[in-house]
């Protein structure tokens, strides 16, 4: 703990979690958080049940949209909190509990120890409780983003990151869904920002992946073109 708040005095960080209909599991995720002493702003992304009321009850900042918009498109409104409330990093969680608050320390550690821009979870290095489907996306998806980006990240599609608010300065995002996880990834690469990877621990539950399958690659696919596209015109 000594160790995790060393790094804390020395950069701003706070932790962004974009939720939809999360209320049973948010309220133990942001106490978990709360241990580390980092302010955590909840993004409900228009949901049906009391997320927002419990995220406030358990100390979270909300921002609340009134309509469902995207994963992409509340992280970004995070990233804006961030940077207009002169913050240095962020640290982005899932906010069904999936990701483990425990693993926030080798975040901080690693992101203090070396040169990268971004530290990013994986997953990859134990992945039996991992949905068949979902592991091979994830591999074809990594292995995709690292050939483009030149860097290895063995789980691009993980949501569990830290991102110095440097990187976030320089990359501008145009996508809302979940595709804007891999457009930070691609355009973070392309500003010349190093990305580094660090085994995380992921809790599977049994929940559905609010992820389609084809509706969420066309976008992927859309997003990487225009990227490719621009590239050639500069």
């Amino acid at each position: 703990m000594v160790y995790v708040q060393e790094v804390l005095d020395r950069m701003k960080t706070c932790v962004i979690i974009p939720t939809f209909n999360e209320s049973k599991a948010i309220g133990e995720v942001i106490r978990q958080i709360k241990k580390f002493e980092l302010p955590v702003l909840v993004i409900d992304d228009g949901s049906r049940d009391n997320t927002s009321e419990v995220a406030l009850q358990e100390g979270a900042i909300v921002i609340k949209n009134e309509n469902n918009l995207g994963k992409g498109a509340s992280l970004i409104k995070g990233f804006k909190y961030a940077l207009d409330n002169g913050f240095e990093g962020v640290i982005t969680m899932d906010g069904d509990g999936q990701h483990s608050p425990e693993d926030i320390p080798v975040f901080l550690k690693t992101i203090s120890e070396t040169a990268c821009g971004i530290v990013i979870g994986n997953r990859m290095s134990s992945t039996k409780n991992m949905p068949f489907i979902r592991l091979l996306t994830n591999r074809f998806m990594s292995w995709l983003i690292s050939s483009i980006s030149e860097q290895n990240i063995p789980d691009s599609q993980c949501g569990f990151r830290l991102i110095k608010c440097d990187v976030l300065k320089q990359i501008n995002l145009c996508t809302a869904k979940y595709e804007t996880e891999s457009e930070v990834l691609l355009k973070s690469s392309r500003k010349g920002f190093k990305i580094c990877s660090v085994p995380i621990n992921t809790i599977y539950r049994g929940e559905k992946s609010q992820i389609s399958p084809t509706v969420d690659t066309i976008r992927f696919f859309k997003m990487l073109f225009k990227l490719i596209f621009q590239r050639r015109e500069d």
